[in-house]
């Protein structure tokens, strides 16, 4: 996967763009990036990384991911906040999956500097 764009959609390399929060080298910078690296954590299977950047409120004691999930694509169809400059934001996506797609609106805040994701809910289409 080094080689190809990232699952997020990014043209960047998986290492350059979501692998480096997987790995914990770098954090993501905005809820944005941190949503993309989610999907991208699901699309590998990494529920280590899903649960680090969870609420810790709104966090699964665990996490099973079905291994026969397929994710396609995701799309991002809007923002609020989020930023440096912010202490929550919201991204409202679609992520495709082999059979169909998962349309969210995802809410995160900022726990000790570092964005996490909240909780979400699924808008009317």
């Amino acid at each position: 996967m080094t080689t190809r764009s990232c699952p997020c959609g990014r043209p960047e390399s998986y290492d350059a763009c979501c692998g480096r929060f997987h790995a914990g080298t770098a954090a993501a910078p905005t809820a944005e990036a941190l949503m993309r690296s989610r999907y991208s954590a699901f699309v590998v299977g990494d529920t280590g990384y899903l649960l680090r950047t969870w609420h810790p409120g709104t966090r699964p004691g665990r996490l099973d991911l079905d291994p026969g999930m397929r994710w396609t694509g995701l799309e991002i169809l809007g923002t609020t906040d989020g930023s440096a400059f912010h202490s929550a934001g919201t991204v409202t996506f679609r992520a495709s999956y082999r059979g169909g797609s998962l349309h969210e609106r995802s809410r995160f805040a900022r726990v000790d500097g570092a964005w996490v994701y909240v909780d979400g809910d699924f808008p009317d289409e």
